[in-house]
This record gives C-alpha cells, sequence and structure tokens, in this order.
C-alpha cells in the first residue's frame, strides 16, 4: 500500500456505511408509513436503528479522519475540481448525520420508543405531539433524494476519475 491509499480502518469504515445506507434505503422503501404512537417493531425498529447506528458510524470515521487525515488527492484534476471534491464530502458527511437526526425527531415527535436494535434505549429528541418539531421531522423523507443525489455525485466523481481522468482514485478506496 502506497502512502497515497486510504487506511485500511478508513477502507472499512467507508464501505460499513455504503452498506447500511443500502440496507436503510431498502427497508425505508419497504416500512410502513409512521403514525403517532406505533410500535416501533419489525422493519420500523430496523430503520431507526440503523439510522442511529449510520450517525454513530459518521462520527466514528470524522473521529478516525481527525487521527488520520485522508490522504492527498491525486493532482490529476484541476483545484477547482478538487475543492468541489472536498465540498461534495463535506456535504456528504453533513446529511449522514442531518438525515437520521431528522428521522430520530420525526420518530420522537409521533411518540415512538427508541432503542438501538431493540437492546439500548434512546433519548426522544422532541416533545411528543410537536407540531413545529415534527414538520421538520417531515423534511427527512424529502432529503431521501437530497442524499441519493450527493451519493449519485459521489459515486459518478469516483467514475470519472476511473474512466475517464484513469487516475488512481478509485483503486485508493476499494478493499
Amino acid at each position: 500500500m502506497t502512502t497515497h491509499n486510504y487506511s485500511g480502518p478508513t477502507k472499512i469504515l467507508h464501505w460499513l456505511t455504503v452498506i447500511l445506507l443500502v440496507i436503510q434505503y431498502s427497508v425505508g422503501w419497504l416500512m410502513p408509513d409512521v403514525h403517532r404512537n406505533m410500535p416501533t417493531v419489525g422493519l420500523i425498529g430496523w430503520h431507526l436503528s440503523i439510522g442511529t447506528a449510520i450517525i454513530l458510524l459518521v462520527l466514528i470515521r470524522l473521529i478516525w479522519h481527525w487521527i488520520k487525515p485522508s490522504p492527498p488527492p491525486l493532482q490529476t484534476v484541476s483545484p477547482l475540481l478538487q475543492k468541489f471534491g472536498r465540498a461534495t464530502h463535506s456535504l456528504l458527511y453533513l446529511l449522514l448525520v442531518a438525515f437520521p437526526l431528522m428521522g430520530w425527531v420525526n420518530a420522537s415527535a409521533h411518540g415512538l420508543p427508541l432503542t438501538l436494535f431493540g437492546v439500548f434505549p434512546l433519548p426522544s429528541l422532541a416533545p411528543n405531539g410537536s407540531s413545529l418539531v415534527h414538520a421538520f421531522g417531515e423534511l427527512h423523507t424529502p432529503f431521501t433524494w437530497v442524499l441519493l443525489a450527493v451519493i449519485a455525485l459521489h459515486v459518478s466523481a469516483a467514475l470519472y476519475h476511473h474512466v475517464i481522468v484513469k487516475d488512481e482514485t478509485l483503486r485508493r478506496m476499494l478493499p
């Protein structure tokens, strides 16, 4: 492994995030609509738990990034595209924390009891029945598409590097 590759833990955290997001979107599209005071079992329980796990994983990724920063970008694209790439990564991290938090707030406003995989109880982030918080929580669903668009941009950039620029950017993150 060269100094230009991402570290093993960075790759593991990246691909775990990808796996959790694929599972989360699948569960989210298959689960029933959330209503006030409904039980958080089955797919709804899994959806809430996976969302919480995504928050924890992203926080671990940010701590790891602080401890072991990413290798410098390859100098195969312009500084402007490098800035755009950093901005996209920052937006991804922001959405990967904010998006599950919106769902957590929405679940709290619906009075849903939250646990992490049915084992660890989680605090409510909003009062049950709060209309203002409920409205904020309702942003969770439209943000599904925002997050997917940013993920598509991220994947497109990786493919652009691999197919058009023909550099090692994509290979540096592969297991």
